[in-house]
């Protein structure tokens, strides 16, 4: 699975890029909303494709450093209504 941009297909948003100084992370592109909701977009590889189809399950781990755990959302759909969220990459 990896990070891809742009965050939202046919929209011109900014794109936030965090990790990009920081070696032992890899960089992650989103788009930072004012109220301060941070999107990002996955692209999984055709193996987690079928994992997910077959066994219906995916774990997310969050670096906390032993801070209060941020809230967190996992979807499918594109968080723009509206909007499909595919793109030729995909």
């Amino acid at each position: 699975m990896k990070p891809i941009t742009p965050v939202v297909p046919g929209f011109n948003l900014e794109v936030t890029t965090y990790a990009k100084d920081q070696p032992e992370y890899n960089p992650l592109p989103s788009h930072k909303q004012p109220d301060g909701t941070v999107t990002t977009r996955w692209h999984l590889t055709w193996k987690e494709r079928l994992l997910v189809a077959v066994g219906g399950s995916i774990w997310l781990q969050v670096l906390t450093f032993n801070r209060p755990l941020q809230p967190v959302k996992l979807t499918a759909e594109c968080p723009i209504m509206g909007h499909t969220g595919h793109d030729e990459e995909l």
